[in-house]
């Protein structure tokens, strides 16, 4: 399974990573790697509670992110 993470840096400095993949998976980060580790770390949450509630492919083998 292959997530895209999203990056956009606001006028104050501050950064929005998105999921797309994943429907309002939106985090902010005061850095660029703060962002990118918050929007891997909601993904991540977001696929263990699909699997939990069987809603998701249990058979997942590989997670990879890259940002975009």
């Amino acid at each position: 399974m292959n997530f895209t993470i999203e990056l956009e840096q606001e006028t104050d400095g501050s950064w929005i990573a998105e999921v797309p993949e994943l429907r309002g998976a939106l985090v902010y980060g005061q850095t660029r790697q703060e962002a990118i580790a918050k929007g891997q770390a909601l993904a991540l949450r977001v696929l263990a509670e699909q699997l939990e509630r069987n809603e998701a492919s249990s058979d997942l083998v590989h997670v990879t992110f890259s940002a975009a």
